[in-house]
């Protein structure tokens, strides 16, 4: 079997989404997400040294802002501008690739949804869900129903933790278990990518600083 990434970028299944296009994000609460223009958050990344046991900075950082808002297909959503630097090319398969990005992303009823309607992370929504399935297998993500506290350079916070797993077609569940955790009024504060065959992450993403309203 090929050594398959388990990460967010392998999205392929479309959520459904009310629009509601009475709350505007100059409106509208920063809510649990933090989604207030101005806001931005800075990310390290570590990778697993399988000689060693240990992570090690890898030097990779990503610069997050949220740089305004724009109407997408009637909804609003904010803009988010990500920066990355010190990402080897070989590597991009778990990492964001040198230079800039932007992402457009809203919440709707407790779910941080982005300009595609894919649900990016949920506070609400408890049951298993397939975000992507393949001929050798499907990649599931759950919320997890209790509280997790999480310590990251940036401070210690009370998160929500998603869980992201993968099945063989033959219905076997492969040792790799990444995890995700948003923090209320902040944001992201941790995520993992890891190869569906090792159970340890091969990549974890930390909040280095932030800078919320």
């Amino acid at each position: 079997m090929k050594r398959i990434l388990i990460t967010v970028c392998l999205f392929a299944c479309l959520f459904s989404c009310s629009n509601d296009d009475s709350i505007t994000p100059e409106t509208q609460d920063p809510g649990f997400y933090a989604l207030t223009v101005g806001n931005s958050w800075v990310y390290k990344s570590l990778r697993y040294d399988f000689n060693g046991e240990a992570y090690t900075d890898i030097e990779i950082i990503d610069s997050v802002s949220i740089v305004g808002t724009e109407n997408i297909f009637g909804n609003s959503y904010f803009k988010f501008r990500t920066k990355t630097s010190g990402s080897p090319d070989e590597e991009a398969l778990w990492s964001n690739a040198n230079g800039i990005m932007f992402e457009f992303f809203r919440e709707v009823d407790g779910s941080l949804v982005n300009e595609n309607n894919q649900i990016v992370f949920t506070t609400t929504d408890y049951t298993e869900q397939i975000i992507n399935a393949q001929d050798w297998g499907t990649v599931f993500e759950i919320l997890v129903e209790d509280l997790v506290t999480v310590d990251v350079p940036a401070g210690t916070f009370e998160c929500f933790n998603k869980q992201r797993y993968a099945e063989t077609s033959g219905g076997v569940t492969l040792p790799s278990l990444d995890n995700i955790y948003y923090a209320e009024g902040i944001g992201l504060i941790y995520d993992t990518k890891s190869f569906a065959t090792r159970a340890t992450p091969e990549v974890i993403r930390r909040l280095d600083s932030y800078n919320v309203q």
